[in-house]
């Protein structure tokens, strides 16, 4: 058995010493960049971050034998919440932390294999990093693309704390279970609104990224084009006291609103409550919905809470005072924060309005009964004629959208609008463990900018990790500074900037990681850009991705890039599964890769990964299928060490072809046997079959056709070396992606030179798969299985003599006839197809045999070979293998033509289907 541990330390160290997957620009060659989204550095590596790396680095290694000027890099996403809560726990400083994380994720992806060029390695967490966040965020303020307004927030008031969305667990405080507040907070933000529409376009350009990841970004877009209605606010006494509208796509039911909801968070609850006899139980509401979630609040299926808030509004359709309500379900940061509500329309009003007694009006009728508002038992939300609507009674609902639109302009009272559900990045966090946001604010002057010399703003380490607060607030030294304008005394910000804005440019980054004037180098930039493959997980699908095409937009309208999308062409890989659950530290089903390549080697982990399921797919861990991996190298290993006298590696292939046309110089002398034929043959249709798998991303696939072709080698007798040189050199290659160790190995075995790894993908040549060859192997192989059969059946276990009759010449011809007639002329009629057959004055005598055969082939065409032979073909492909034969079943084999025997038995035999006796 191989020593793989002993392969693997051996050639990751030969690639190290040589550098071979060091990027360098090169305008000669064609360049294609692989990325995995760069790893959170939480410590030790599980399958599922095996899964993702071994995905990129086979297709990065793959692309490097096409012939491409690859770039692979690796960093890490180093600024993060787990750092600082490490700290607060254990009292190990983020940074301490975070290196000793990095230096084990690292360690590991070493001892995977992983090609990437690590003088590109970068970390979030590094100041020269970190400077270009801060320095973009200055060309943002600069554009009005970065403002500070109030927001509300996640606050602990036991901890004394603002929590993130992921520190809120069932409304509660994650590490004290304190009932969690939400308070409004001075924060800063992005204006990704402001590319929008762009980046919707932009969505239609993405045609290699999966249509579930582009369905998944157009809604959290949202553009939806409707009507913007306003409604006058009136008091007990019927006085207006202020003037509030709604969004809605749905303008043909206003004559059907009963009642109007606003969101907790709408500012003009607590101004309209406030002194009434409704302030009270508002507020208790407010602060009970407010713990929680706003999935929770809008799921499908809950039931929805709210109350009236002791004030009216005016439908402005006819006149009519409704109740104004609070409600849970409605969301402030979709539309307006008010929305109208059309009970006997809408399923989660109607069920709201039948909950607290509400009134329901028909507005739409269907066209084939009437709809009774006290008999409905849900909301009728099909299509259907207005009643209950004015002017407008008798219209097409979907019709009178327009022609209702059109009716509030004229009143002043509506206007056509466009609505949005993404909304401007808040990227402030009150936590230490990421990037300073650059500015000062001065009692004189105000928020200022800090000065570009002055960057980057460095994290300070004289903190304190209470768990109460930011920590950056305890550092006098950081917070206490001079203005820049006016050198008064002044206090820098102390929230950092949202994670995500460190991964939404770092790629850029790679392309000159050694860069200090400015964020990347626009030429090397412009030569690796975009990138060719990312791969990463669905979770990604919208935040990370979408600001990440945010980003390059406004790179690009700063003048640093030319491209508008970061991201050609994305894969979005499955979740490794164990025990039914996603494999997780917090569901403690993680398994080490370290204990795997201990005990079968890193090949055997990557192997197993890539082989066990589709890309895209979750994969099942198997610890069945990690040794069954573990097998088959030690078969691949044993099958060239066991044949390096059969080994002829000079010309390639023993026919002859160098992998791009004719070598004369390596002609083999022998002439080659159908075996020989067999085996080219599935050499150059393996390498294309690989080759098309994994450029659709099925390395499963690939993986497959290649343990085919090894099985195919191991049974490969009276090996020619130049046939079975040219198979195991293209065998070699074809690993070389998935099991780049064990490659190497065989290939310094065969006595190649240089690195597998940076050889030239093997060709192939379309007109050397030959298919009589493969039919020969597959008639032999049948020959085999059928004679197992036989001998189960007949209970007989120690065969003496077998005999195979080949079919009589004249079926060949007539089975050609029949399949010519099925496969191109697409008839099935037997009768037809018979009188063709005997036109023939050589196939007529066997007139009645045929009108058997005919219609028995035409029902059932699995019958006929894929490929029609010779008899002679056949013949001599049979007497080439009787040894193979003769091994399986210990007996004497003898290969009969069927017109030179009388036994009864030769007449049942078809072609590549001899008929079987045993004695």
């Amino acid at each position: 058995m191989a020593d793989f541990n002993a392969i693997q330390e051996k050639w990751q160290k030969e690639w190290e010493k040589h550098g071979i997957f060091r990027a360098v620009e090169d305008n000669k060659k064609k360049k294609y960049y692989v990325l995995e989204m760069y790893p959170y550095p939480s410590g030790r590596l599980h399958m599922g971050h095996v899964r993702n790396y071994s995905i990129g680095d086979a297709f990065a290694r793959y692309k490097r034998m096409r012939g491409f000027n690859v770039l692979y890099p690796m960093g890490y996403d180093a600024f993060g919440m787990p750092a600082e809560n490490a700290a607060i726990k254990g009292g190990t400083h983020p940074r301490k932390w975070t290196e000793s994380s990095m230096s084990d994720m690292r360690s590991a992806q070493k001892q995977l294999g992983m090609s990437y060029d690590w003088g590109r390695e970068l970390a979030s967490c590094d100041p020269s990093y970190y400077k270009w966040n801060q320095w973009f965020f200055l060309q943002c303020l600069k554009k009005g693309l970065a403002y500070r307004k109030e927001s509300p927030i996640n606050w602990c008031p036991s901890c004394n704390t603002v929590l993130a969305n992921e520190q809120v667990e069932d409304g509660r405080c994650w590490r004290c279970s304190s009932v969690v507040e939400q308070k409004n907070l001075e924060q800063w933000f992005l204006r990704i609104t402001d590319y929008a529409d762009e980046l919707l376009e932009g969505l239609s350009d993405l045609s290699d990224w999966p249509e579930k990841v582009r369905v998944m970004q157009k809604n959290w877009i949202g553009k939806s084009e409707g009507t913007e209605i306003y409604f006058d606010i009136v008091g007990e006494d019927g006085k207006k006291i202020d003037r509030i509208s709604t969004f809605t796509t749905r303008p043909d039911t206003v004559f059907g609103i009963t009642y109007l909801v606003l969101a907790v968070e709408h500012p003009k609850v607590i101004e309209w409550t406030k002194g009434t006899v409704y302030e009270d139980k508002v507020k208790a509401f407010i602060s009970k919905v407010k713990q929680k979630s706003l999935i929770e609040r809008t799921a499908e299926g809950k039931e929805k809470n709210g109350m009236f808030i002791g004030k009216y509004f005016i439908n402005p359709v006819n006149g009519e005072r409704c109740p104004l309500w609070v409600a849970d379900y409605a969301l402030y940061e979709y539309g307006t924060g008010a929305v109208m509500a059309v009970p006997t329309h809408d399923q989660r009003d109607f069920e709201f309005a039948k909950k607290y007694k509400l009134p329901l009006r028909v507005v739409i009728s269907p066209h084939s009964y009437e709809l009774d508002a006290e008999k409905m038992s849900r909301a009728y939300t099909e299509d259907g004629v207005l009643v209950n609507s004015g002017e407008f009674d008798g219209t097409g609902n979907r019709d009178a959208i327009k022609e209702i639109t059109d009716w509030l302009e004229k009143k002043g009272v509506g206007r056509r609008t466009i609505n949005y559900k993404l909304r401007d990045w808040l990227i402030s966090r009150q936590r230490y463990w990421g990037t300073p946001i650059p500015i000062i604010y001065c009692d004189k002057c105000g928020a200022v900018p800090v000065p570009e010399s002055e960057l980057p703003v460095l994290l300070p380490d004289d903190v304190r990790f209470t768990g109460e607060g930011n920590p950056l607030l305890t550092s006098e030294s950081f917070v206490n500074t001079r203005c820049p304008k006016c050198n008064g005394a002044a206090r820098r910000e102390t929230d950092t900037m949202d994670t995500f804005i460190d991964s939404s440019w770092y790629y850029f980054r790679y392309c000159s990681n050694d860069e200090e004037k400015a964020m990347f180098d626009r030429a090397k930039a412009s030569y690796w850009m975009p990138v060719d493959q990312y791969i990463g997980g669905i979770e990604h699908a919208i935040l990370h991705l979408l600001y990440s095409r945010f980003f390059t937009r406004v790179l690009r309208d700063h003048g640093l890039t030319g491209i508008s999308e970061p991201f050609k062409r994305l894969l979005t890989q499955g979740m490794v599964i164990k025990d039914g659950r996603k494999m997780s530290k917090s569901f403690g089903n993680v398994v080490d890769p370290k204990d795997i390549i201990k005990r079968y080697g890193s090949d055997t982990a990557r192997l197993f990964i890539l082989f066990a399921a589709l890309p895209e797919k979750e994969l099942d861990w198997s610890e069945l299928g990690v040794a069954g991996a573990y097998r088959f190298l030690n078969r691949v290993y044993s099958l060239v060490e066991s044949n390096l006298d059969s080994v002829m590696v000079e010309g390639d292939c023993a026919l002859g072809l160098d992998g791009k046309g004719q070598n004369p110089k390596f002609q083999n002398p022998k002439s080659p046997n159908a075996k020989d034929l067999y085996i080219e043959s599935l050499r150059n249709k393996t390498i294309k079959l690989v080759t098309e798998h994994i450029e659709n991303f099925e390395l499963s696939l690939a993986i497959g056709k290649i343990m085919e072709f090894v099985n195919a080698l191991h049974k490969y007798q009276d090996k020619d070396p130049f046939i079975f040189g040219g198979a195991i050199r293209s065998l070699t290659l074809l690993l070389s992606p998935f099991t780049p160790h064990l490659a190497e190995e065989l290939w310094q075995m065969i006595g190649s030179e240089g690195f597998v790894s940076v050889q030239e993908w093997p060709g192939f040549a379309e007109d050397r798969i030959d298919k009589k060859a493969e039919q020969c192997e597959e008639t032999v192989l049948q020959g085999i299985s059928d004679i197992r059969e036989v001998l189960a059946l007949a209970r007989i276990k120690e065969p003496k003599r077998i005999t195979l009759f080949v079919s009589e010449d004249w079926k060949y011809k007539a089975i050609s006839v029949i399949k010519e007639s099925l496969e191109i002329k697409k008839t099935r009629d037997p009768g037809l197809i018979l009188k063709t057959i005997i036109s023939d004055p050589a196939l007529k005598p066997h007139g009645k045999a045929l009108s058997r055969i005919v219609p028995a082939l035409v029902k059932n065409q699995s019958k006929i070979p894929t490929v029609v032979l010779d008899q002679d073909t056949e013949f001599n492909a049979l007497n080439e293998n009787i040894k193979v034969i003769s091994d399986a079943f210990s007996a004497e084999v003898e290969i009969i033509r069927g017109q030179d025997s009388k036994e009864q038995k030769a007449g049942q035999a078809m072609p590549g289907k001899p008929a079987i006796l045993i004695e």
